[in-house]
This record gives structure tokens, sequence and C-alpha cells, in this order.
């Protein structure tokens, strides 16, 4: 429509971003942006960053420098940043780029209606304080942001756990669980109007309800919200492995509702990298859950996240990596090379292992990986699993959905059934995806 205000948004990092994108389209709503997905149609370009890696902050910058020409040529063009890497830079952020017109860090969402207001006046703004206690619970926008038949539903922000490498706590700050009565009625909103599938979100999701004497435990939380009729499967991430309780444990062979899949990072293998990330686990409690959850629920997937190169990190120590990814058999696996995080306590360790020998372990890892992933899309070849159909796929005129275990699945169908559950043959497994057709 001529005259209206169109918003874009390039969301990097976790699916934490993603949902705050998404409240972050609906909070512009009151300020008359709608959503485009044609970057040099929009009034306002928001950022939504990451900062947990290196290269990821480094891509900020390249975009930010991208739409410097932009903004020349468009003088009404408002530029936004958010998420971590605001919440890290601040002011800075507005005198490293002059073009720039707000930042906003991860606690302050709520600010962004008044803040546009401003830039639309003229104004450049900074605002990244953070708000720890009670009162941020209320600051989750209120509205109909992202749904469909697939939700994130944000249950705890923060994280207390102080891993040596990780930024996160500086950025999203401490542990901080959301109302389990606002968890349980935004879901219920959510299957009145058609989600099928939520996805539970928080840095450790855990440890949700573990500082609130009045609130339930996470187990206790997935079985009130496993109770919910319409609502089909529940996920969550991400999983700390030292929080991981034998209640939560029983959740998945006692709720058919919690999909048989868990993001479970090790970030390594060594017991001696182990206890230099500060990750509060050795390499054999870390395998004695795995051994439960298996145990509990025989055809549990497993995904997680390494680091390679971490100071110190020997042969040794990263072939003790490559052996624990082959015991676990990680269906998939994020990796990473280390890269130093200003404010983290390995910052002031020395990054003694040069690029070159990190790339060729990352390699190394990343090929062992492919592997395992191929090798268990293929134990699918032959079964019948049952899909929720997201949408059309990227492949042509097929669907797309996705199976308990979070394996994604292209086949043909008519669209009239995007949205429900249906069982689909598995005839081809490729390293992404598997090739299927309905049962």
């Amino acid at each position: 429509m001529d005259g209206q205000k169109l918003l874009y948004i390039e969301t990097f990092g976790c699916q934490m971003n993603v949902s705050d994108s998404e409240k972050i389209a609906t909070l512009l709503q009151e300020c008359d942006y709608h959503p485009t997905s044609d970057v040099s149609r929009a009034n306002l370009i928001i950022l939504n960053t990451c900062s947990v890696r290196a290269k990821a902050e480094q891509k900020v910058y390249h975009y930010l420098d991208r739409f410097k020409r932009a903004k020349r040529e468009k003088q009404q063009l408002l530029l936004a940043v958010g998420g971590c890497v605001a919440q890290q830079e601040g002011e800075r952020l507005l005198e490293r780029v002059p073009w720039l017109d707000l930042v906003f860090g991860t606690h302050n969402l709520h600010l962004l209606p008044e803040m546009v207001r401003a830039a639309e006046r003229g104004e450049r703004r900074a605002e990244v304080r953070f708000i720890d206690n009670d009162i941020r619970l209320d600051l989750f926008p209120r509205g109909d942001e992202g749904r469909g038949i697939s939700r994130f539903v944000t249950v705890m922000q923060g994280c207390d756990n102080f891993c040596s490498y990780c930024i996160v706590p500086y950025v999203r700050g401490r542990e901080i669980s959301r109302r389990s009565t606002e968890v349980i009625a935004e879901i219920r909103s959510a299957v009145a109007t058609g989600t099928k599938e939520v996805t539970l979100l928080g840095q450790n999701v855990n440890s949700y309800g573990l500082k609130s004497q009045d609130e339930v435990s996470y187990p206790q939380l997935l079985r009130e919200i496993s109770a919910i009729d319409g609502l089909e499967r529940i996920r969550f991430t991400t999983s700390h492995p030292k929080d991981i309780s034998p209640e939560l444990i029983a959740c998945f062979a006692e709720l058919p509702k919690v999909c048989g899949h868990i993001h479970l990072p090790a970030q390594a293998g060594s017991d001696r990298v182990l206890a230099r990330m500060n990750r509060g686990y050795t390499r054999a409690q870390y395998l004695e859950k795995v051994a439960a959850l298996k145990a509990a629920r025989s055809d549990i997937l497993i995904t997680g996240d390494m680091i390679v190169g971490f100071p110190g990190e020997t042969e040794d120590d990263f072939c003790e990596t490559l052996s624990l990814m082959e015991e676990v058999r990680y269906a998939d696996l994020f990796s990473f090379a280390y890269s130093v995080r200003p404010g983290t306590s390995a910052a002031a360790l020395a990054d003694d292992i040069s690029r070159i020998e990190k790339q060729e372990r990352l390699s190394r890892l990343q090929a062992l990986q492919r592997t395992l992933t191929l090798e268990c899309n293929r134990r699918f070849v032959g079964t019948v699993l049952r899909v929720l159909v997201e949408g059309p796929s990227k492949r042509g005129d097929q669907l797309f959905g996705r199976t308990d275990g979070n394996r994604g699945v292209n086949f043909t169908a008519d669209r009239s059934i995007i949205g429900s559950m249906v069982d689909v043959r598995i005839v081809r497994a490729f390293q992404n995806s598997l090739l299927g057709e309905l049962s």
C-alpha cells in the first residue's frame, strides 16, 4: 500500500533472537510499521545481532557498511541495531557508525516504539540498561507475533553459568524465569489460533524456576504445558548438561507431546578443557546424562555444540572431542573455532592455537559429523514417520515438515494438508533432509 511505512529486520544468531525479532515486529505496529522482505523498500532497517562468535559480530559491521549508501540515498531511512552486539557496544556503536540512528539492548525491546518516534524526529539514541528484577517479566510484548503452526515461547532469559568463553551472561543478563501462568496463557492463546507445536526458549531452560520459591520447576512446567488440549508437540532449547535432572529426563518417557530430540551442547570432550571452560561437568557425567536420556526414550536424537581450538587444547584433547562425538552419535552439531570474546574470563588466557590449526581441527570435526548425520538420516529410510507439515518446500512443488526428532522431510502432497500431522514413508536420505511420500 502506498504511503505505508515498511520495516525490514535482519536476524543473526540464536532462536532467542528470532523470537525477539517477532516481538519487535509486533511492537512497531503501534508506530504503523509493517514488515517487508524487500530491504530496498524499507523505511526502517533493524539488525538484530549476535556476538557469541567473532565472525557473527564482524558480519554486523559489514551490513552496516553496506547500508551507508542506502542512508545517503534515502534521507528518511532509519537504521537500528539491537541484540547482543548492541548490548555489548552501546553508545560506542553510535560513535563508530555515524549513519546509525538507534541502538537498543537485549532488555530494551519495550522502549522501541518511543525510540523510533524519537528517531523520526532526528534524535539518535542508545538504550542498553539491564533490568534484573521482576519488572523485566512484564516487558514481554503482547500480540500475535509469530503465530502459526509452530511458535517460539520464551520461558526464561539470561544465564548464571559464566562459562569462561561465553559472553551471554554479559549481554543477556542473569537468569530470570517468566511466570508460568503467563507462559501457559500465551500457549493456550496460540493453540486457539492454530498453533500445533511450541518451542520453549531460554539460555538455559533447565534452570527455569530454580530462583523462584513460588514458581514451578521446569519439569512441572512441561507437564502443565503438555496438558493443554490441541497442542501436539513441545520442543525446547537450550539445555545445559549440568542442570538436566532425573525429573526432566522422565518427561521424555512419560509425556508423548515432548519431542524425541534434545539439544545438549558438550562444547568439548576432554575433562581438562571442560574444566578450563568452567562447564561444571566431566565427560563421564555428560555421558551418564546421554545414557539416561536414551534409556528414557530409545529413539531420542541428540544435537549439540562443539568448540575447537580453545586455549591450551592439545591434539589429545581434540581427539577426545572426536571420540565423544562417536560415542554420542550426534544427529547434528553446531561447531566453531574458538574466538576471544571481550570481557569473558577466557579472554585472559593466551589464544595459543594458530588459526590454521583451529581450521584444520574444525574441518576434521565437521567431516566426522557429516558422516554421523548421514548415518542418522539413512536409518529412517523405509520407515514411516509422523510429520507436522509446516508449508511449501524449497524443493519446487513439494511440501516440507518436521519429524518428532526434528528431521526435515520433503514430500509431494496437496497444500490443503499444511498444518496437519501426517504419516510419511521415508524413501531417501540426504545430508540435510529426508525425502518421503505420503503413507
